[in-house]
């Protein structure tokens, strides 16, 4: 450590064998000098325990790019690069999902990358991130997974800086309000009987009783296509909730990451039978070579949901005409009729894999006021045993619903008496008209 003229300090230096003379700007007096002694014990120090980063002390140096170790000099795109290739490892050990991976990248791409991928890393600024992040047409929750993608990223890029700010961390996530988020529709019990009964004319056997178990079960989509034949337990009729599929990939949890035990009311247990019975026929036709429970009409397995979801689209809006809703909603209907029966809130939370809190705030508006017929009719759907369907000549070819063998007798006088309006009737106008017929055939 040198002085260099009348106000510079000058420390000498060899890496690899190339000698660098970064200087500091401060007048060399006694104080500085000292100061200087203090900062090249430091220096050593670091490069003792391999922790010296001659950009982050010599950030004015000239060529400190070309100075191998310079990591002080990483732009945000490097950083995303390390923290992409962690966030797959960690997939490979099973321990993050495929989508969480998958989402990361996308966001990073999509938004972090074009703004900041060329920046240097520790230069970057919190008011930099605000103005990126609120520049987006984004809603609340889109908004938040924009966030926490970039904090997970800046969380992992500081762990080598300890003692320096993250300017990420004060980003702050909306909080999301009951008005934020989906409106559910659960679906009556006539509505749900009417659009059961188009689906297995429309589509055949094969997706009628997927959608019909989705009603009498309530299982995420996601858990419902990943169920193999060995999770079902036909005699203690029950079945067992371990993996789901998303995004086209099997995971080895449900989206809790919760196995339960779930049990089936006796209209689900039939569907089970059904398509267990179907299953087997369609095996033996060579036509199936999986393990899974649900399949397409051709035998092959279900790989997303856009299959089961167009389906049931077209049915709902161009069979019948009826407002459409989403198929989740057939897991809300799920809930909220075992919530009108009187079942235990909390016996209805384990078997539908949430909380009762969530289960409360979402549900509690569909369970009060709840009529005595409107009780009446979904036990006896709940209880029903709907007989085995006629077996078609060509077993891919769709099964026709010739008779009463789905849905109940409530259901098929719902959809004659809606083919005639051309919709879906009403909860208040399908009752009444359910009413009027039922009293009519008791007088005769």
């Amino acid at each position: 450590m040198t002085r260099r003229g009348s106000n510079r300090i000058q420390f000498d230096s060899e890496f690899d064998g190339v000698r660098y003379r970064p200087t500091l700007e401060r007048a060399p007096t006694e104080a500085n000098l000292r100061r200087a002694r203090k900062q090249l014990d430091d220096i050593k120090a670091r490069i003792a325990d391999a922790t010296f980063s001659f950009a982050e002390e010599f950030p004015d140096f000239r060529n400190v790019d070309q100075i191998d170790g310079a990591v002080g000099r990483r732009t945000c795109n490097q950083v995303f690069d390390e923290f992409m290739a962690h966030a797959e490892s960690r997939l490979a050990k099973h321990d993050l999902a495929f989508a969480t991976v998958d989402g990361y990248r996308k966001i990073l791409d999509a938004v972090w990358r074009p703004k900041l991928g060329a920046e240097i890393f520790e230069r970057v600024k919190y008011s930099t991130l605000v103005r990126i992040a609120d520049a987006g047409r984004f809603k609340k929750k889109t908004y938040n997974n924009v966030v926490s993608a970039l904090g997970c990223a800046f969380d992992y890029g500081y762990k080598d800086h300890p003692e320096k700010h993250n300017p990420a961390a004060g980003l702050r996530c909306f909080r999301l309000t009951k008005k934020d988020r989906p409106v559910i529709g659960p679906f009556i019990i006539q509505e749900a009987e009417t659009l059961i009964a188009a689906i297995h004319r429309d589509w055949g056997e094969a997706q009628g009783n997927f959608d019909e178990f989705r009603f009498f079960r309530g299982l995420r989509p996601s858990e419902q296509i990943a169920l193999l034949v060995s999770d079902c337990d036909v005699a203690q009729g029950k079945l067992s909730v371990t993996r789901a599929r998303v995004m086209a990939r099997d995971k080895d949890r449900t989206k809790t990451g919760e196995d339960r035990l779930i049990e089936l009311c006796p209209r689900a247990l039939e569907v089970l039978k059904r398509q267990l019975a179907l299953r087997a026929r369609m095996t033996l036709a060579g036509l199936i070579k999986h393990g899974k429970l649900f399949f397409k009409g051709n035998g092959d397995p279900i790989r997303n949901l856009q299959y089961p979801w167009v389906r049931w689209k077209r049915t709902l809006q161009i069979t019948l005409k009826g407002r459409y809703r989403e198929p989740y909603n057939a897991r809300h209907s799920s809930v909220s009729w075992n919530l009108m029966i009187g079942k235990n809130p909390l016996w209805v939370a384990k078997q539908h894999g949430h909380s009762v809190q969530t289960m409360l705030d979402v549900y509690a508006a569909w369970t009060e006021g709840t009529k005595e017929c409107d009780i009446a009719a979904i036990k006896r759907a709940m209880e029903s045993r709907p007989l085995q369907p006629p077996r078609s000549a060509h077993t891919t070819a769709p099964v026709p619903l010739a008779s009463r063998e789905f849905g109940t007798d409530l259901a098929l006088a719902t959809h004659r008496c809606s083919a005639r309006r051309g919709k879906i009737s009403e909860c208040n106008g399908g009752e009444r008209g359910i009413r009027t017929r039922r009293k009519r055939q008791s007088d005769q």
